[in-house]
């Protein structure tokens, strides 16, 4: 496993395993085997409905709880929430996250974000993170926050890298965790002629080139799937190396195209859903 260092010492695997529109037992499933395959960050969210299945897999991979880098994420309905966190690490089996996020800036996310800091402090939460805050609002959170993130997570691929967040990461030095890494499975990105003249190179899917591009960005990746062979792939890109002169090449892929168009009903919508968490 390759790691990087975040702005607060901790350090996270760059590459682990998400579980965004899994089942509870596909996610409780390909947790457990892709931490029996080497993986040790695995990604959830109280939206997704099945921190309980992703505790579950957790401890039936056989994994010490400090061997596996768990992530997890504030629904906006929570946020005001005083008991949120705790209701969470109990959905987990845990008495800590690795990582703790507000999911989307929406409804009262300032009060979201002082969990965060909380929980923080109190050692419940090692690192701290935001989810979706582009452009205006993480400018707005920059005035407020106690305590800089460690993570964004965000749409990014070779045709959206995010250039112009970057640049304000960068400034804080808080790391970018990327969702729809290979492009929500556009065939278009996946077949680009240089994924496969890389492909060939060096022995490997596009896919996996695509994934490699994410961990030399210096980006943390979290593909999901609930099929044990794809999860196996997407972790076999740590025994090579894109030159260069390859990034440059995948560069000029950049079109500044996203896939996901977030509307300001969507942020209203949000933030009145309550999901229906796990019972056991």
């Amino acid at each position: 496993m390759e790691y990087m260092t975040l702005n607060n010492d901790v350090k996270c695997p760059v590459i682990g395993i998400g579980t965004f529109m899994l089942s509870p037992e596909d996610a409780e499933n390909s947790v457990r085997e892709a931490i029996k395959m080497g993986y040790s960050l695995v990604d959830t969210a109280n939206a997704y409905v099945n921190e309980r299945a992703v505790g579950r897999g957790i401890k039936e991979s056989g994994a010490a709880r400090g061997d596996v880098f768990l992530s997890t994420k504030l629904w906006p309905s929570e946020y005001e929430n005083p008991d949120a966190v705790d209701e969470t690490l109990e959905r987990l089996g845990t008495d800590y996250v690795d990582l703790l996020y507000i999911h989307q800036p929406a409804g009262n996310w300032l009060a979201g974000y002082r969990q965060l800091e909380k929980a923080y402090k109190d050692g419940r939460a090692k690192s701290i993170g935001i989810s979706n805050f582009e452009g205006k609002y993480i400018e707005e959170l920059q005035r407020e926050w106690e305590i800089v993130p460690q993570f964004m997570q965000a749409e990014a691929h070779p045709y959206f890298t995010q250039r112009e967040l970057r640049e304000t990461l960068d400034r804080y030095d808080i790391r970018l965790m990327s969702w729809y890494p290979l492009g929500h499975g556009d065939r278009s990105l996946i077949s680009e002629p240089v994924f496969a003249r890389l492909g060939e190179k060096y022995g490997k899917t596009q896919a996996q080139i695509i994934l490699r591009w994410h961990t030399q960005m210096g980006f943390a990746v979290i593909p999901g799937s609930r099929n044990v062979d794809h999860i196996r792939d997407n972790l076999d890109i740590l025994d090579f190396t894109l030159t260069d002169g390859e990034m440059a090449d995948i560069a000029k892929l950049d079109r500044g195209e996203r896939y996901y168009h977030r509307t300001d009903e969507q942020l209203r919508q949000f933030a009145a859903w309550k999901p229906a968490f796990e019972r056991k």
